[in-house]
């Protein structure tokens, strides 16, 4: 089965079912996004001060603790398999797109590794390895630069005549 250019085929019931997954999936993601901003003041230290709190630090504006190991264990747990789930469905739309494919490739692989290395990153950040924090920043923007390209181009090529 050819599965390079099929999102062209499909009926139109079926376009606007995607479509408004798509779409809802990003008003979600991007609100996840806009937390991330609002809790971690979206840097490495930020990050770090999240996860492992600031009671050192008697400037800080607002005190932050600790995070307990059943409040990591559930982040990471929730955000690993809801997230896998998010990708494979977006994954799976961007297979039946028109694309090169090694782009294709990237788009559905990339952000299973970036989950892996965003999440498993804040867990050892949290158990003490501290450099991680670069690794959670940099697979967290690579995950987001990645799901909005594969969404853009899902959304682009749906209603676009072949």
């Amino acid at each position: 089965m050819q599965l390079n250019g099929l999102i062209f085929t499909l009926p139109k019931e079926i376009k606007l079912l995607i479509g408004a997954f798509v779409i809802l999936l990003s008003i979600g993601f991007y609100t996840g996004l806009l937390f991330v901003g609002e809790t971690s003041s979206a840097n490495p230290n930020g990050i770090e001060e999240h996860y492992l709190g600031n009671e050192d630090d008697e400037n800080a504006e607002v005190m932050r603790f600790k995070k307990s190991d059943q409040e990591m264990l559930t982040l990471v747990h929730n955000h690993i398999l809801s997230m896998s789930i998010i990708f494979f469905l977006v994954g799976g739309l961007v297979s039946i797109t028109k694309l090169n494919r090694k782009l294709k490739l990237f788009l559905i692989i990339e952000p299973f590794v970036s989950v892996l290395l965003t999440f498993g990153g804040l867990y050892l950040l949290w158990i003490g390895v501290h450099w991680m924090k670069y690794v959670v920043m940099f697979s967290g923007f690579l995950m987001t630069i990645t799901f909005t390209t594969s969404t853009v181009i899902i959304l682009k090529q749906l209603f676009k005549k072949q």
